[in-house]
């Protein structure tokens, strides 16, 4: 290890123990996590102290996109439960499918005039990359008590599915670009491969991983510690799976994150009884922490890069990107759901651009996209006001809305946002 990486990898475990000890304290303030370790990132990328760059840790760079990808898409998945669904359902369902079809579109047709010089399939990239929604950036904002459930839970679930769903577009995208890795399979390889067989892998790992886990458990086979570390397995072999057969291992992971928490949770009584709820805690921890080291990537080689180009094409794009080609689509999704202005507002600005679109922006710079540079400084200069101000505003508008939740439902006993979940799952 040369000195300046020794230097980098010492200062990296200072400020994630640093972090570490402020982390509950710093939970009720303004100042979040990805806001800490995106700055963090540029004082020791190329602009700062230049002890960590793209061209030179390339290879630790990608494992550690990758594996962090893997893990969140496989924990998200695992997380959503029928009863998120059942409790205002029709919420996430719109959001994720109408709302984040339009906000792909919406980002493609707005980066048109705002990114002159780029592709049909580049813009397309661009609007996808910056799609997906990451809760944890506003995180007081999903789980604040003075939220309604409805709410709260409509974007978790959006939140945890809506990067595995824009993973084909991405990837399809991709393909249709020249000169990338996915161009040389073609559209239809990536679809066979990508799609269909990755997702086949996935379910098959997930939903056996999910039931032999549960047949142990049963007989008193796995101990606790055992049972968590089986869930980084399934995650690792789905993705691995499908990469050997020139598959998609991101869809893959997803997919079986998704069959491993739904085979997990169904319980045939003494022989199988459901898991425990912490089954996927290491690798919900485990992900949080290479989340966090992301996004000091992210500040090192995409923001600090980035901010030294910045023009004004840039910075307006980013700024629309985070309330029309977001709000705009929520409105429109959500036309005829009775759900008040206020609640419409707060989810439309409450989309914040997080890790997923980071991780995306770093395989695209990895791809070599032919717009590259232009593209990674949108993606990071959008993902980097997000970090700022949905972090900032978390907690004064979650206060805020449940101030007028809170009035609103005592003055209209039958307001949507506030109806018990039967009444909300019958109307």
């Amino acid at each position: 290890m040369s000195g300046g990486s020794a230097w980098g990898v010492a200062s990296v475990a200072a400020v994630t123990a640093g972090y570490a000890l402020v982390s509950r304290r710093l939970s009720t303030t303004v100042v979040s996590g990805p806001m800490v370790f995106t700055a963090f990132g540029v004082a020791i990328g190329p602009v700062g102290l230049d002890l960590l760059d793209l061209e030179h840790d390339s290879p630790l760079v990608l494992t550690l996109v990758e594996a962090t990808l893997t893990l969140v898409l496989a924990t998200d998945a695992m997380s959503v439960r029928r009863q998120d669904l059942r409790v205002g359902g029709f919420l996430p369902g719109r959001l994720l499918g109408i709302g984040l079809l339009l906000t792909i579109g919406a980002g493609w047709l707005l980066a048109w005039p705002l990114l002159p010089g780029l592709t049909a399939w580049e813009l397309a990239l661009v609007g996808t990359i910056l799609a997906p929604t990451d809760a944890a950036l506003g995180q007081t904002a999903v789980s604040s008590p003075r939220v309604p459930p409805l709410v709260r839970s409509g974007l978790n679930v959006e939140s945890g599915l809506n990067d595995g769903m824009v993973l084909p577009f991405f990837l399809l995208f991709l393909a249709a670009l020249p000169g990338t890795h996915a161009s040389q399979e073609g559209v239809a390889g990536v679809f066979w491969r990508a799609l269909v067989l990755s997702t086949a892998l996935g379910l098959a790992v997930g939903g056996i991983g999910g039931w032999l886990l549960r047949q142990a458990h049963g007989k008193g086979w796995a101990s606790r510690g055992w049972r968590q570390v089986f869930v980084l397995a399934v995650a690792a072999g789905s993705y691995t799976l499908a990469v050997v057969v020139d598959g998609s291992g991101f869809i893959a992971a997803w997919v079986a994150g998704f069959a491993f928490g739904v085979s997990t949770r169904r319980s045939d009584a003494a022989r199988a009884p459901a898991l425990d709820k912490d089954t996927a805690d290491l690798a919900g921890q485990l992900a949080e922490l290479l989340a966090s080291l992301s996004f000091l990537v992210f500040g090192a080689v995409l923001l600090g890069p980035a901010l030294q180009h910045l023009d004004w094409r840039i910075v307006t794009y980013a700024v629309l990107s985070l309330t029309v080609v977001r709000m705009l689509p929520v409105a429109l999704s959500l036309a005829g759901s009775r759900l008040a202005l206020p609640t419409v507002l707060y989810i439309g600005w409450f989309g914040p651009r997080g890790l997923a679109s980071v991780v995306f922006g770093l395989l695209m710079v990895e791809e070599h996209v032919p717009g590259v540079q232009l593209l990674s400084r949108v993606v990071a200069v959008t993902v980097a006001l997000s970090i700022l101000s949905h972090g900032m505003s978390a907690v004064v508008l979650a206060n805020r809305y449940g101030a007028w939740h809170r009035k609103a439902a005592a003055a209209r006993p039958q307001l949507r946002e506030g109806m018990p979940e039967e009444d909300s799952i019958a109307r």
